[in-house]
């Protein structure tokens, strides 16, 4: 099966280099590495036609991609899925950590049978080489305020194809509220891989700030109303508190983390 690994970006000539070098350095042999930049003016343009140019023939690798104006980042994600081919898909705006990071989340996602939709793993947010938040998923329902690490989701195409792509009306939690779409049905089931895969930096979208935080909040609870999902209040703030406890873990990579994140 083909995997499309979505890249969107505006202005990233620091980390835009270690996104690419972790795509191109994984083993699975069918990749497809789609790029959406909104017109950056920064370098970044020209950091795509290289990564495009380096990777140009050869097998099981191709490139797609474009640099114009679009309305923020999830329409930028939303562009990025319409040029895809893949049958599954992963929004790649981080670090993959290791040169198996694809083909051990293929491995899971097939092994998990026909009612298994996606597979998710583990994440550690980072600045620099530094540590600021581990996240080891587990397996959960959204009930208890659990949810899979949207960095680390392949989804088989068929899921946005039935439950359609990002809202861009939100700010900070428009993967929030795709992930709530469909994982509110039973029936969809995700395989999980217990390691981490990959490494977020620090200050996204969600993460840039108290204020980010609080619209965060208050996106999640409009995203479990919207979908009909009992309790939304409570439920958003028992995953509120799982945040929180994720901060215990501020070590070095390449310290006790190494074997996890390299």
């Amino acid at each position: 099966m083909k995997v499309s690994l979505l890249v969107t970006v505006y202005n990233v000539e620091k980390n835009l280099p270690i996104t690419l070098a972790g795509i191109e350095e994984q083993e699975y042999p069918d990749i497809e590495a789609v790029v959406v930049d909104g017109g950056s003016t920064d370098g970044t343009v020209e950091l795509i036609q290289d990564f495009a140019a380096r990777t140009k023939g050869r097998q099981g690798f191709s490139v797609r991609w474009v640099s114009e104006p679009d309305d923020g980042l999830y329409d930028a994600m939303n562009k990025a899925f319409r040029m895809s081919t893949g049958d599954v898909v992963a929004v790649c705006n981080d670090r993959l950590c290791k040169p198996n990071a694809v083909s051990k989340m293929m491995t899971a996602l097939q092994q998990g049978g026909a009612a298994c939709v996606g597979v998710h793993a583990d994440l550690v947010y980072v600045e620099g080489e530094r540590v600021i938040r581990e996240w080891r998923m587990g397996q959960g329902r959204i009930a208890q305020g659990w949810m899979p690490g949207h960095p680390t989701l392949f989804l088989r195409r068929a899921v946005y194809e039935k439950y359609g792509l990002y809202d861009t009306s939100y700010r900070c939690a428009a993967d929030y509220e795709f992930m709530v779409r469909f994982l509110k049905e039973p029936e969809n089931k995700l395989a999980y891989v217990p390691e981490i895969l990959v490494a977020m930096f620090y200050g996204g979208t969600s993460n840039a700030g108290l204020s980010n935080y609080l619209l965060s909040f208050k996106e999640g609870y409009l995203a479990l109303r919207k979908n009909g999902v009992p309790h939304p209040l409570w439920i958003t703030l028992r995953r509120t508190l799982r945040v929180l406890a994720q901060f215990g873990s501020r070590s070095l990579i390449g310290g006790d983390e190494r074997k996890d994140v390299e």
